[in-house]
């Protein structure tokens, strides 16, 4: 079944001899259950996509379609609350509210749209994430790679049909990189989850089930994944 697909989606910006074509006719899809990783250099196209699949800038032309639904066609209010129904995210730099516990941190989602959180959904996701001890912690008692970790279970708790990963390890050294990669993975598998995740390097790349490669605007090459970062 497929969750995401992109048509013809473009993105470019300035006119003339000036323009530059962040994203340039990109025809991508992605089924349920699938991870897969987006990898590229500086500059190739692979973060204006994220953006794009997430509905947090909106393209020159061209669709992105996520669970049937054209998110293009909705307005600002509506598209807003679209992505926080439907699309999960893991940022690079964690983007947890310093004034918030962990527990709080991870059904601040759920909240916001006015829905009651699934307790056990929900403590399954900390269980598995192995966050039990912290819940009641603020974000500035927690390292890094426990922060990541809270992050991963605030994009899993509202259920969303996709999760979208913008180099999440980017702020962690190699052996965290390594931990938080694995647990995305598990916990992809163990929910379920549909998840995208853009990175630089090809090492963590691989871990995906597929790999796909952009270049100047444009995927150039998919590749079944399933390696290992070491």
């Amino acid at each position: 079944m497929e969750i995401l697909r992109t048509e013809h989606l473009k993105k470019y910006y300035g006119r003339g001899e000036v323009c530059v074509k962040a994203l340039d006719g990109v025809d991508f899809a992605v089924q349920k259950g699938e991870f897969v990783s987006i990898v590229g250099t500086s500059g190739s196209g692979k973060s204006t996509l994220l953006n794009m699949l997430g509905g947090l800038d909106r393209p020159t032309s061209g669709q992105v379609i996520v669970d049937g639904k054209d998110i293009f066609t909705l307005k600002e209010e509506a598209l807003t609350i679209f992505r926080r129904r439907k699309i999960g995210f893991i940022f690079q730099s964690f983007n947890l509210v310093p004034v918030l516990n962990v527990y709080e941190n991870i059904v601040l989602p759920i909240e916001l749209d006015g829905n009651p959180v699934d307790q056990k959904f929900v403590n399954g996701v900390i269980e598995t994430l192995g966050l039990e001890s912290k819940i009641y912690a603020l974000p500035s008692q927690l390292s890094g790679g426990q922060q990541q970790r809270v992050a991963i279970a605030r994009a899993l708790a509202a259920k969303p049909v996709i999760v979208l990963a913008d180099e999440p390890t980017g702020n962690l050294d190699s052996v965290t990189s390594q931990d938080v990669l694995e647990l995305i993975k598990t916990t992809g598998e163990r929910f379920e989850q549909t998840m995208v995740m853009i990175t630089h390097n090809e090492e963590i790349a691989q871990m995906a089930d597929r790999m796909v490669r952009i270049e100047d605007g444009r995927i150039v090459k998919s590749d079944k994944g399933g390696g290992f970062y070491a």
